[in-house]
């Protein structure tokens, strides 16, 4: 079946209109056909070849909802009609140890919902930016979000899953202290989960123009990270700092804010190395620095579960297809609040 895309067809070209083939389900599988996708500031560094080994053609977006339109044989936990999400994976080995735990998101054999090696033409993974999916059922989400909210449920299924991730596993909640870096597409989502899970959430920004709007998103505080006083008034002070900024930038200036055995994980996902941070800032304290990705498949519905019961979606603009290249230019200068979503059905068009 051949349905209409957006990608390229090289890093210096920009996306266009494209037609892709897409697979009939198998007895596993689940047809999805695409309601929204979020743009995610990855997909701009994989589609520009900002990553290594970008694949041609490249359709972007793991940011997937929309209403499933068949299924195979052997498929028991959905039926046509079910809203579902797909995020940043459509498959794994399935049988790993991080498989067997849930954690399909740290498998080495984890296949990306695009640009990731498949038996299927054109032989890798092609993702969102376009009207339909076919995936295996182990990897299909259930959105429980009213239709009406679909569009702005997208961006769960990334940015969403990249902060709950790291705030249950080091368990944020009531006593915790949770800085977030950055309020941009993965950092605003962190503030309303950190509050929602009801922690004391500090917002970092370089911005004073940003200090209302984090606020207004749950923060409970406000720092300027500029703001030399401001930074100093809660030195060794936080449990948790999730650090989502996806450009180079001094840690040491965040490290010196943890507590003992208090930890800055790193979730946004720069281009270029950060700068080496200081040693002794973290074994004076016991400090520690972590990453973290996604989530696996029973995280990302636990996710997607807390997130209906609390009433949280992202904050979006909704784009027609066309203007996909404009939207990455204008997320590379921050200018969005706080997620590009695409109207898949523009695609038509």
């Amino acid at each position: 079946m051949t349905v209409k895309a957006y990608g390229a067809h090289a890093a210096d070209r920009p996306l266009e209109p494209m037609d892709i083939a897409r697979r009939a389900p198998g007895p596993h599988d689940v047809q999805i056909e695409i309601a929204y996708c979020g743009i995610c500031h990855s997909d701009l560094h994989q589609v520009r070849a900002e990553w290594a080994g970008t694949l041609w053609p490249c359709v972007p977006g793991h940011e997937i909802v929309g209403r499933v339109s068949a299924v195979g044989g052997h498929v028991k936990g959905f039926r046509e009609g079910d809203l579902v999400g797909v995020g940043c994976m459509v498959d794994s080995c399935q049988h790993c140890d991080d498989c067997e735990a849930g954690l399909e998101n740290y498998c080495d054999g984890m296949v990306g919902t695009y640009n990731g090696l498949t038996d299927h033409p054109p032989g890798h993974t092609l993702g969102g930016y376009s009207q339909r999916i076919v995936v295996h059922e182990r990897y299909v989400l259930r959105v429980k979000h009213p239709e009406e909210q679909l569009a702005a449920v997208a961006p769960l299924l990334c940015a969403g899953i990249t902060t709950y991730s790291p705030l249950r596993h080091w368990q944020a909640g009531p006593g915790k202290k949770i800085g977030v870096v950055g309020i941009g597409g993965l950092g605003h989502m962190g503030i309303k989960l950190a509050h929602a899970m009801g922690a004391h959430v500090v917002a970092f920004t370089t911005s004073e123009s940003k200090r209302e709007d984090a606020k207004a998103l749950g923060a409970d505080e406000v720092v300027v990270s500029r703001n030399e006083g401001e930074m100093a008034a809660h030195a060794k002070s936080f449990d948790l700092i999730l650090n989502t900024v996806a450009a180079p930038h001094d840690l040491d200036a965040f490290l010196v804010l943890l507590k003992r055995d208090g930890t800055m994980t790193l979730v946004g996902a720069p281009a270029t190395p950060h700068p080496s941070p200081n040693v002794f800032n973290l074994i004076t304290k016991r400090r520690s620095i972590a990453g973290s990705m996604i989530g696996g498949i029973p995280e990302t519905q636990e996710m997607l579960d807390f997130c209906a019961e609390h009433g949280i979606t992202a904050d979006i603009e909704l784009i027609r297809a066309g203007d996909i290249n404009a939207a990455y230019e204008r997320m590379l200068k921050g200018d969005v609040k706080y997620r590009f979503v695409i109207d898949n059905a523009s695609l038509s068009a």
